[in-house]
């Protein structure tokens, strides 16, 4: 014959007090488990509530150009050429952080950029790194923005949205950010960013600003020789016209 099933039995014999010092477990349990829970939705929410710089947030690939890919040359002291053997050479000596290369970039990065894509000139930007860890991070994004062929708009996103010096603007994260809203996405780019994949080339443009007579920033060389403006302001015209005196 089958057997019945087994009665789940009650142990009546506990004492009052065992029950009392279980339900104090148990209830010390759940408060732990719920306080983690807890714990751990506030963190989610502080991160994700953690908004990035307006000016980042404006950033597009509205203004993207056809992709250029410079070269890195170690002939040219590590910097980021455009137009190789071009006769007329023009050398830009910049920081990120430098706002007076901000200045600079503002009232003749267009005309630098029509120059590179109208190929008439070699154009040779010398990321240096002088004024803090921020600098440095920010030359070593540029960098990587280069075999994306980005680096012109990399380059002038960065002084677009120039904030303090080393106020926490230039971290991994946010210069990632930079790129993914000019449409670099690539793992790649993101693993150059974080792992200063190319800090070497940083260094070594640092290395080579005394033997190239670079003082401060901005410098620029047009065919070997120092620009120096007559004003203290940035004058587009004045740039322009001593760059065609050297085509002559």
């Amino acid at each position: 014959m089958p057997k019945e099933p087994r009665q789940r039995k009650v142990n009546n014999s506990a004492k009052p007090g065992d029950t009392v010092t279980r339900n104090i477990v148990i209830g010390m349990i759940a408060l732990v488990v719920l306080s983690g829970v807890i714990f751990t939705v506030l963190d989610k929410r502080s991160g994700s509530s953690v908004a990035l710089p307006a000016s980042i947030e404006s950033i597009s690939t509205a203004n993207n150009g056809e992709p250029l890919t410079p070269t890195i040359s170690p002939e040219a002291d590590y910097g980021v050429v455009f137009n190789a053997d071009s006769p007329l050479k023009i050398d830009v000596w910049e920081d990120f952080q430098c706002p007076y290369c901000k200045f600079f970039e503002d009232s003749m990065g267009d005309y630098l950029e029509d120059l590179i894509r109208e190929k008439q000139a070699e154009v040779t930007f010398h990321m240096a790194s002088f004024l803090g860890q921020e600098s440095v991070r920010a030359s070593n994004a540029a960098n990587c923005a280069v075999p994306e062929g980005r680096f012109i708009e990399y380059h002038r996103a960065l002084f677009d949205i120039q904030g303090g010096e080393n106020s926490g603007l230039f971290s991994n994260k946010n210069l990632v950010e930079i790129g993914t809203r000019l449409g670099i996405t690539s793992e790649s780019f993101a693993n150059c960013v974080n792992n200063n994949e190319s800090g070497d080339v940083v260094k070594n443009v640092a290395s080579s600003m005394k033997k190239n007579g670079v003082e401060g920033t901005p410098t620029v060389f047009i065919n070997g020789k120092p620009w120096n403006r007559t004003t203290s302001e940035f004058r587009l015209e004045e740039f322009k016209a001593a760059v065609e005196a050297a085509k002559q």
